[in-house]
């Protein structure tokens, strides 16, 4: 990411009419610097990753007026509805041409939207999540190497209701293991 965050920075900075304010190797530090520097635009080039939705809300929330561009890939597709739910202005592809993003800045910053077309069909023919959320929180949990009874007293239920949860995201997912149930989910964008 150091490399591409460089190249970014370095195209950005070679365009006259844009200035950029702020380079952050980290997204738990994108906040900080937000609320202080309160660009018109931010983007984000370090997605997917578990942190990104938080930090668009935080974005949303707490610097409404900035626009958010995120470089994304079309996996995981629920990603990219994600992101439209919490209206990021500009959703480019990281292989596309750098005029993208160039495009979709100045539309962002002029309060525009642009998402590229593939991100799109991508979402839109994703499968729907099946799980609920409660049952995508019991398999995240199993996911990040929790036993039962661990899921049990983190969720405050019961083993026999988290036996309940995982069992039926193992038949949602087609899964015949919690392994493969987890891997079947991640692999869909459902966790």
């Amino acid at each position: 990411m150091d490399l591409l965050r460089a190249a970014l920075v370095s195209l950005l900075s070679d365009e006259d009419d844009i200035e950029v304010v702020a380079d952050v190797k980290h997204l738990d530090t994108v906040m900080p610097v937000a609320r202080r520097l309160r660009p018109d635009v931010a983007v984000l080039a370090d997605l997917p990753h578990p942190q990104c939705l938080s930090t668009v809300r935080g974005l949303r929330d707490e610097v409404p007026e900035c626009g958010i561009v995120a470089l994304i890939v079309t996996k995981p597709p629920d990603l990219v509805s994600h992101l439209i739910e919490l209206e990021v202005g500009g959703l480019i592809d990281k292989d596309a041409p750098p005029v993208r993003l160039l495009q979709a800045i100045r539309k962002v910053a002029d309060g525009e939207s642009m998402i590229d077309t593939n991100l799109v069909v991508a979402a839109l023919s994703a499968t729907r999540n099946p799980l609920t959320p409660r049952e995508r929180q019991t398999l995240q949990l199993a996911a990040d190497g929790a036993s039962g009874p661990e899921i049990a007293k983190s969720l405050a239920l019961s083993p026999g209701t988290v036996r309940n949860y995982l069992s039926k995201a193992m038949c949602k997912t087609g899964g015949r293991t919690r392994i493969q149930a987890i891997q079947i989910a991640t692999d869909a964008g459902w966790l």
